[in-house]
């Protein structure tokens, strides 16, 4: 509607200005036509004093429609451009809304993943392999338990038990993903999660590529198991838990309801905290675009382009217990062509 709206008033000013020329035109034929009879009256003296009389009006009448011309077409410069403006405004509006709503999507999703994390750590059959990690019948144990996890959660690509040391020590999909004695203990997750103070406590990491998912992007959560599960009880491993993040990001992405023209001339971002693209509706520059986005206010906004592009964005505003990663919903809306699907006689 606010791309209908400026299209009508950008054909209303086009127009405004082609009649008003128009009008012009003919009033100065008309001055021009007045200007000579005046001079033919001059001519033919006392004959043509009534003439002159007549031409004089005619003039007068002509400076008349020209000043009204004139006064009509800035009334409707004046009021198209603030039809304009606030079309602008609703547009933009409308972009900061839906990017609103992608972005608390992408929270209460990631929201689920922290309470899993944590959920699944207390876990006996995981405490069990961490307290006895050399124990075949509590690793089978835990791989069988992680599988029967994944089976009824189909977001994540594999869940990984790590000892003390950061040696994956029981995985969800050992035939699809062979992780089993791998070492993970320099990887950033890994450590922040040994650290947690406490089970109510869990690490998140960018979203990156994992080697060992078949360098798949992945958002990675965390957190320590403990010791006969605890909440207080020292750290005895690890649970890293590897959302499918760019299967769900992309379902996430293109959810948004715009009909098929708007879809072919709008882009649906995230970016990260540092503003770099992390999931695209055009699958173009993830994990390696650096976005230009430009705060006008810091949780929400738009602003619009010289080439008529409007961008529309939103701060992540976390979900219950989950604060967010300073994550940004961004939707990027070129113009509409010029008349497209606008009708004004």
């Amino acid at each position: 509607m606010p791309d209908r709206i400026l299209g009508l008033a950008t054909k209303m000013s086009d127009l405004t200005t082609a009649k008003v020329s128009e009008i012009q035109g003919v009033t100065r034929a008309t001055r021009l036509l007045a200007l000579n009879a005046l001079i033919e009256a001059t001519r033919a003296g006392d004959a043509g004093k009534g003439f002159a009389v007549v031409a004089h009006e005619v003039n007068g009448i002509s400076e008349r429609v020209t000043k009204i011309a004139h006064e009509l077409r800035l009334m409707f410069e004046h009021e198209v451009a603030e039809l304009q403006s606030t079309a602008g405004q609703v547009r933009g509006a409308r972009l900061a809304d839906l990017a609103s709503y992608v972005i608390e999507v992408i929270d209460r999703n990631l929201y689920e993943r922290s309470c899993d994390v944590r959920w699944w750590a207390t876990d006996s059959a995981m405490t069990d392999l961490c307290s006895q990690p050399d124990d075949a019948v509590a690793r089978q144990h835990a791989n069988q338990r992680l599988a029967v996890i994944l089976g009824a959660y189909t977001v994540y690509l594999d869940l990984w038990v790590t000892d003390a040391d950061g040696t994956i020590i029981a995985s969800g999909r050992p035939d699809q993903y062979p992780v089993t004695g791998q070492s993970v203990r320099h990887e950033r997750w890994f450590q922040a999660a040994m650290k947690t103070a406490s089970g109510d406590d869990f690490v998140v990491d960018d979203i990156r590529r994992a080697p060992l998912l078949g360098d798949r992007p992945v958002a990675t959560y965390a957190t320590a198991i403990r010791a006969d599960s605890a909440s207080n009880s020292p750290a005895i491993g690890t649970l890293g838990i590897f959302f499918d993040w760019e299967t769900q990001s992309a379902s996430v992405v293109n959810s948004l309801r715009l009909t098929e023209e708007e879809k072919s001339r709008t882009r649906v971002v995230l970016l990260d905290r540092t503003h770099h693209v992390i999931a695209a509706s055009d699958n173009r520059g993830v994990l390696e675009e650096h976005f230009p986005l430009r705060l006008i206010d810091g949780t929400r906004g738009s602003y619009g382009q010289p080439d008529g592009t409007m961008i529309g964005y939103a701060l992540t505003p976390g979900f219950e217990t989950y604060r967010g990663l300073g994550w940004y919903g961004v939707l990027v809306q070129s113009p509409a062509p010029t008349g497209q699907d606008y009708y004004f006689t």
